[in-house]
């Protein structure tokens, strides 16, 4: 399991941001789209609540948290310092939790977080969620089936403005340029607009491929 990462440096972090956002924009660049079409998200998991003000410092604005706890702690510690986004797998009884908190959900994929989000989302009308989207159909991993998702848009309760996938740990970014181009061509059908996907190993293949959104985390801190 990676341990939290303590010894963050805020010159460290500036220059792989610009690096990041530098390779952001050349992707971005070959596949003829718009660099500004794409947000760079900082994932969290492993930034503990009293380093995250660097990554402020650092010029990052936008931020994604895995657990619902620490989201809601981190967000409360900084009020006001970022936009949070929720990342991680999503269990239904933390749906409450963190409705005040985020922007947008990225990883809405069961019916019963269906359900909580017609229970609670009225409180949140400017709400959006991403659905997950299972498109390697690895059996390990959550996420709703290709041929589910047009049902599961349609059951969702509150605003679908796109999706997103974790595809397989890949030898080689290329690897994955297919699920990306499936994830792509899946929100295409349903004029859905966001796309988060890419994480440091691929996410210029995902922004050649569409990303709207890459979620990064080792590459900014490393």
């Amino acid at each position: 399991m990676a341990e939290l990462i303590y010894d963050l440096d805020v010159e460290r972090v500036s220059a792989n941001v610009a690096e990041a956002r530098q390779r952001i924009d050349e992707a971005a660049a070959i596949a003829g789209r718009d660099p500004g079409e794409v947000e760079l998200l900082a994932a969290v998991k492993y930034v503990p609540l009293e380093s995250v003000g660097v990554l402020a410092a650092a010029g990052i604005t936008l931020v994604g948290e895995n657990r619902a706890q620490d989201l809601e702690a981190k967000a409360a510690a900084h009020p006001g310092l970022f936009t949070w986004d929720f990342i991680g797998h999503l269990q239904s009884r933390k749906v409450k939790q963190i409705l005040p908190w985020v922007r947008l959900i990225h990883s809405v994929a069961s019916d019963s977080v269906l359900d909580q989000l017609g229970k609670h989302g009225a409180a949140r009308p400017d709400l959006e969620v991403l659905i997950e989207v299972n498109v390697a159909g690895e059996a390990s991993k959550s996420g709703v089936a290709p041929a589910d998702l047009a049902a599961f848009v349609e059951r969702c309760p509150v605003t679908v403005s796109g999706l997103m996938t974790m595809p397989p740990l890949a030898a080689a970014p290329e690897d994955n340029r297919r699920h990306f181009a499936a994830l792509r061509e899946l929100a295409a059908s349903h004029g859905l607009r966001r796309l988060s996907m890419g994480t440091s190993q691929d996410y210029e293949v995902a922004v050649e491929e569409g990303a709207t959104i890459v979620r990064l985390g080792s590459t900014l801190y490393d």
